[in-house]
């Protein structure tokens, strides 16, 4: 049985990513990383995910059967404990040197547990475990020979548990489809954004809202207890940031950098309305 590693990635950590100009042949290590892009917290108590395969796919290779096994030991996921730039491993993996472009997860089942009420919800699953849900890499990942290359899959909650009912409605909630929405990030290759948000007596607001745009949405967060976020496997490039709360303005930043490998701080201060 294959050991999960639980990491947490501190907040004054920078990443490092080896770079080569040349390819070596063999083999190279393909670390995989689940985090979460969640929805709502406040309603929220653990939203669990059995999965019991992963395989991933050569880039451009179609004909037959083009996955490789990554991983077919069953791992349970609560993905509310993978916030704020805390991450659980798979162990490190040998792959063939090449770019790969799909990733394929096989969900067994999912769980839901909503504060204040009791039980969890067993979340429907369709067709998780039979076809395997399909996740495009993009860029594409590249495994060079001797090398270690990470792959993170983050699970967007927004989107990804389908409410039936309404937790602020006399019926309640009828229960939960479970329709993934995850995003592949070369780990390797991406940054962070990270900071606190606070109001403008320095007082740290905790779950305020914060999304990261470029044409659309590309990740959600909520800060933490102290005010703190973080965004990790944001592919390099120019970024919109908000931050928001009930009774409180909505503050952006436009033209934000994330370089590849580093770390970016952007700090919020919310005025009250």
């Amino acid at each position: 049985m294959k050991k999960i590693i639980f990491a947490v990635i501190a907040t004054v950590f920078i990443m490092s990513a080896c770079k080569k100009t040349t390819d070596v042949p063999g083999n190279g290590n393909l670390v995989v990383k689940f985090t979460d892009d969640p929805f709502n917290i406040s309603y929220v108590e653990s939203a669990t995910v059995t999965i019991t395969k992963i395989e991933v796919r050569k880039t451009g290779q179609d004909d037959g059967n083009p996955f490789i096994i990554v991983s077919d030991d069953p791992i349970t996921l609560d993905l509310m404990e993978l916030r704020n730039g805390i991450t659980e491993d798979l162990p490190a993996i040998d792959l063939p040197a090449g770019s790969y472009d799909l990733i394929r997860l096989y969900v067994e089942s999912a769980g839901l547990k909503i504060k204040d009420q009791p039980g969890e919800y067993n979340v429907k699953v369709p067709s998780g475990q039979q076809t395997g849900i399909k996740v495009f890499i993009t860029p594409a990942l590249h495994v060079e020979g001797g090398l270690t290359s990470e792959l993170l899959l983050d699970f967007d909650l927004a989107k990804s548990f389908v409410m039936r009912g309404n937790l602020d409605h006399s019926a309640g909630v009828n229960g939960f489809i479970f329709k993934p929405c995850i995003r592949a990030t070369n780990n390797s290759t991406a940054g962070r954004i990270e900071g606190l948000v606070t109001d403008t007596l320095k007082v740290k607001i905790k779950e305020a809202k914060l999304w990261v745009e470029k044409d659309t949405v590309m990740a959600t967060a909520y800060a933490d207890t102290l005010g703190h976020y973080a965004f990790i496997g944001i592919p390099a490039g120019t970024y919109s940031v908000f931050a928001t709360k009930a009774g409180y303005d909505t503050v952006s930043f436009n033209n934000v950098k994330v370089f590849e490998a580093n770390r970016t701080v952007l700090n919020f201060i919310l005025p009250k309305k």
